[in-house]
């Protein structure tokens, strides 16, 4: 009985995405949808690479890493979003909290070195054609990967180990829809100022390093684009690469906003709605702008169909 009354004291109280219950029907039939959108693009990204050989090259594999991040880093947020929206359990533990943290902030870095591999290896494809097959073998697409991975683990370890380390003394009321950084910060009764600024200098080399290096391979990219002759050549891949610096964009601009900034700045009602673009709506714009639009894959798809039906 102690434990158990020690486990529900120990507990945070997550306050959701809106206080306005008359919304709470719009926006978990809306979250609902983009979830299983994002769900059933991502599976079908990895079920087409899977199946047609033709695919079976290093920018389909690394798009397939992403599409299995994808998954997992939405499973992390957007369920509990949903349980909250319509049967407002609200409750999580601390280890289940912490936990979220950790998976969340791990898919999002890892997310963030996958996006820079994939910028590098459009740079060598498009810049470095001839020694493109050499260069970018089986080999090193798995050590790229394997690195994204491990060291998006360690970035995920960082703040956790941090965090954890803090008394939470007062109110455990998470003034967000999920785990998330700044309002644990602000819940705590210690002196954050030490971890704060790690969290902050961790943040700040992740995203500024990734987002620099990423921009400075789709400016090179650009520079050999223009240098093509063929006009529609040009168009098509200035189509492509423009659809995928958009995303770029559109999540290390989120994430920058949010991880890094004084504290101070932190405003509780912008933070959400600034959260639910990186957490709910680029996953779901990342199969459709990557690959679902891509002509291989289309006709991929159509070879598929073809041959089970």
């Amino acid at each position: 009985m102690r434990s158990a009354n020690q486990s529900s004291a120990n507990d945070f109280v997550i306050l959701g995405l809106l206080n306005l219950p008359e919304l709470s029907t719009p926006l978990f039939f809306t979250f609902f949808f983009i979830f299983l959108l994002t769900l059933t693009g991502n599976l079908t990204i990895l079920t087409v690479v899977w199946l047609e050989q033709t695919l079976h090259t290093p920018m389909y594999f690394f798009l397939t890493n992403l599409s299995f991040l994808e998954i997992w880093y939405t499973i992390t947020i957007v369920p509990k979003l949903l349980v909250s929206l319509m049967l407002k359990d609200n409750n999580v533990s601390f280890a289940g909290c912490m936990s979220q943290l950790f998976f969340f902030v791990t898919f999002g870095a890892s997310e963030c070195y996958l996006l820079l591999v994939m910028a590098y290896d459009r740079y060598m494809a498009i810049c470095k054609p001839l020694y493109y097959s050499s260069l970018m073998d089986t080999r090193t697409c798995l050590q790229l990967v394997a690195a994204s991975w491990i060291t998006g683990v360690v970035t995920g370890l960082v703040p956790v180990l941090l965090i954890s380390q803090l008394e939470f003394c007062g109110s455990r009321k998470v003034n967000h829809f999920f785990c998330d950084i700044p309002p644990l910060l602000e819940l705590s009764c210690s002196d954050t100022h030490l971890t704060e600024m790690s969290i902050f200098m961790l943040s700040f080399f992740v995203l500024f390093c990734c987002l620099l290096l990423t921009l400075m391979s789709y400016l090179f990219i650009v520079i050999s684009i223009l240098r093509i002759q063929s006009i529609n050549g040009r168009r098509r891949i200035f189509s492509t690469c423009g659809a995928h610096l958009t995303v770029v964009l559109i999540y290390y601009g989120t994430m920058i906003f949010m991880y890094v900034r004084p504290h101070s700045s932190y405003s509780s009602d912008l933070n959400k709605f600034i959260s639910v673009f990186y957490t709910v709506i680029t996953p779901g714009l990342n199969p459709m702008i990557y690959t679902l639009r891509n002509k291989e894959v289309k006709l991929s798809v159509r070879k598929i169909l073809r041959r089970f039906l």
